[in-house]
């Protein structure tokens, strides 16, 4: 009794080629490589058509490690369900393709160890160039980066002990434009809230741009008293997302402060999220505690302009994501050809887009 073989059909090597046009691999590879100009008419035509009849793929990776280069640059992200991440690497895709790359995407889910784990097995994959998008990963991990051999790009966090060029928000301006739109709009008591952002140097320029500009609007109002501007007042509070318990408490504490201003103070209140998961935890906790009308009782605006922003009419700060994720992968290109220029910087700016959550 026989059996039959069964599974995927065997892929055709350059060996079957180069048997099919009557030729040597050799001669085969030449066509492949483009120097056609050392191939007679004859020899480049039976090549194509031993091709075409066999369906021949090349192996990409093979011949790329031959020369030296695979093409591969590799994305190691922080958070892929953050919004944000997504946008962003729609313009590493596209530029990607343009520059003729493929991107190796790696998510460290905000885990520091994973993050360790995935440079170092980018590094085995031999890739070409790297761009970062982590929470903090440090030390030995990034030996390989940068001056250690691979070039590296950072996108919106600046990481300790790498030296790369970096490409984001101008998160220190964003910030500020938007606690001034905040302030005009009436809103003397402003709740900065933010991840832990000891670890994460965009959040920390976001935070201490934010008290920069509410200490200078309360020193402009202590100056100009006889003006009779009410005194701003800001405050940061630190929601951590990766504690349920701790999000319950934060939620609770800010309820009470919400409540003391509608009940009494006479001031009014407005959230500043410092990204859209902080926004979307605070929307839906105002939503579930105070109704739909929660909007009637404080205000909200947001760093990040998620779908959900202009369905719930949150003012929002909208990053130029695409833009970012692009020239991030311009710059690696530069890095990667050769370009031994110091480091650069590219800080984008955000767009205040302006909706019913802050009207006076």
């Amino acid at each position: 009794m026989s059996y039959m073989r069964t599974g995927a059909p065997r892929r055709a090597t350059i060996s079957d080629v180069a048997r099919e046009a009557g030729t040597g691999k050799t001669s085969v590879s030449r066509y492949l490589n483009g120097e056609t100009n050392v191939l007679s008419l004859d020899l480049r035509e039976r090549i194509e058509a031993a091709i075409k009849r066999l369906d021949y793929q090349p192996n990409q990776m093979a011949r790329g490690l031959k020369r030296g280069r695979n093409r591969l640059i590799g994305m190691l992200v922080a958070d892929l369900t953050n919004p944000y991440t997504v946008e962003v690497l729609q313009g590493v895709e596209a530029a990607c393709q343009a520059l003729g790359y493929m991107p190796l995407i790696c998510h460290a889910a905000n885990e520091v160890e994973m993050e360790r784990r995935f440079l170092q097995l980018l590094t085995t994959y031999r890739v070409e160039g790297v761009i970062v998008n982590a929470l903090g990963v440090k030390d030995e991990a990034l030996k390989p980066l940068g001056e250690g051999g691979i070039p590296a790009v950072l996108v919106d966090r600046k990481v300790a002990e790498l030296d790369a060029d970096i490409v984001g928000l101008d998160n220190a301006e964003a910030v500020r434009a938007g606690t001034q739109h905040l302030l005009r709009r009436g809103f003397d008591e402003i709740c900065f809230v933010v991840q832990p952002f000891e670890r994460v140097s965009s959040r920390r320029v976001r935070e201490a741009a934010f008290r920069e500009t509410i200490d200078n609007a309360a020193r402009a109002a202590d100056s100009d008293a006889a003006g009779g501007e009410p005194r701003p007042r800001g405050e940061t509070t630190v929601l951590d997302l990766a504690d349920p318990e701790a999000v319950m408490r934060t939620h609770a504490a800010l309820d009470r402060r919400i409540d003391a201003a509608v009940d009494g103070s006479g001031k009014r209140l407005a959230l500043f999220a410092a990204n859209a998961p902080v926004a979307l935890s605070l929307a839906l906790h105002l939503n579930s505690h105070y109704g739909p009308r929660w909007q009637d009782r404080v205000a909200l605006m947001s760093v990040d302009d998620p779908e959900w922003a202009e369905l719930t009419g949150i003012t929002t700060i909208r990053q130029p994501t695409y833009a970012i994720g692009y020239r991030a992968v311009e710059f690696l290109h530069e890095r990667i050809g050769g370009v031994l220029s110091p480091t650069r910087e590219a800080m984008l700016p955000g767009e205040l887009v302006v909706r019913g959550s802050t009207a006076r």
